[in-house]
């Protein structure tokens, strides 16, 4: 069973910062992306940034662009999502989970392809 686990959630004010953490299994890490999804109240989940360590590509959403960053540390198998000038509609769970199509990170993503999602973790932002 594959499950990514997310941590690092919080309440922040706006201009704030936070650093989200997603640990994956070492073949999931090493074989598939790993996208950063959020889902705020009444709202679909969109994907938000997306990196896969493999081909090295990295992708970010417009709404994001410029203010988050991903980055993975093999190491750990883990997957960061740095969020600064936070805004409060950041406000939303934030998920991790691994596209099991094996694609590359691109503007284009089909969230039935993405496998492990955790239970997510909560980001407040104030205003």
């Amino acid at each position: 069973e594959v499950e990514l686990v997310e941590s690092g959630g919080g309440l922040v004010q706006s201009g704030g910062s936070l650093r989200l953490s997603c640990v994956a299994s070492e073949y999931t890490f090493d074989n598939y992306a790993i996208g950063w999804f959020r889902q705020a109240p009444g709202k679909e989940r969109e994907r938000v940034s997306c990196i896969k360590s493999r081909d090295g590509s990295i992708y970010y959403e417009d709404s994001v662009k410029g203010r988050f960053t991903i980055s993975s540390d093999k190491a750990k198998n883990t997957v960061y999502l740095q969020m600064d000038s936070l805004k409060p509609e950041d406000t939303a769970v934030y998920y991790c989970a691994a596209d099991f199509s094996g694609s590359r990170c691109t503007k284009t993503y089909n969230t039935g392809t993405y496998y492990g999602w955790g239970r997510g973790t909560q980001v407040t932002v104030s205003s």
